[in-house]
């Protein structure tokens, strides 16, 4: 069982400690401007300083979901924003797409933090070996992300899960390499050419996402 942990003089939180998200939060609030941790089933991830690859696919991820962003009304993007997971997850994925709730999406507003679990998460991890691919997959799953994506730098390839009756199910993308978003529809990803940088033709297939008739009636169930 978590416990609360006792006041310090000074705010503290290091990797390993185990703590209710409660407690987590407050100490979060109190770090210096700056500090960034995660906690993830009841324990405290202080992440390294990331490297410039990691800074590269995180854009490219972003520039991909701010394409079907800018045309979608009614979902809304964040990078980086800190998710509410109680009793015991508070994390900052590095990018996530949500449909908005007043247009019926699963998550809410608590006090200028998003509370509930996304529709879609996507991490990007070094490797096969990252807590991305573990311990935040067991939260991501348990507290219901409907997809979650995760670009896996030194292997080279993309990980996307489908949430299917409470456990994620690996998706393939389809003949033509293209993986197909069953939650938002149009949001399309040529994982070659995002693990090669070839942002222009990762942004073509999106575009051509977001001219299908699906997307079109997807927008038009939002705003119903």
């Amino acid at each position: 069982m978590l416990r609360p942990l006792m006041p310090y003089a000074q705010p503290q939180l290091e990797t390993g400690d185990r703590l209710d998200q409660a407690t987590f939060h407050r100490l979060y609030e109190e770090m210096p401007r700056g500090f960034n941790a995660e906690l993830i089933q009841g324990t405290v991830i202080v992440p390294s300083p990331l490297r410039t690859n990691h800074g590269k696919y995180h854009a490219l991820v972003l520039t991909w979901l701010g394409v079907y962003y800018a045309e979608t009304p009614g979902v809304d993007l964040a990078d980086n924003a800190t998710v509410l997971l109680p009793p015991d997850g508070e994390h900052q994925p590095d990018a996530l797409l949500i449909i908005k709730p007043d247009s019926g999406g699963q998550t809410r507003d608590d006090d200028g933090y998003l509370a509930g679990a996304p529709e879609l998460i996507v991490e990007v991890a070094s490797s096969s070996v990252s807590y991305d691919l573990h311990s935040k997959y067991d939260a991501y799953q348990s507290q219901g992300v409907l997809e979650y994506v995760v670009v896996v730098l030194r292997e080279r390839e993309v990980r996307w899960f489908v949430l299917d009756q409470g456990r994620f199910v690996q998706q393939s993308a389809d003949g033509d390499g293209i993986f197909r978003s069953k939650i938002f529809p149009g949001l399309w990803l040529d994982a070659a050419a995002l693990l090669a940088g070839d942002a222009r033709q990762m942004l073509e297939v999106v575009r051509r996402g977001i001219a299908t008739p699906e997307h079109a009636a997807f927008i038009g169930r939002l705003k119903g």
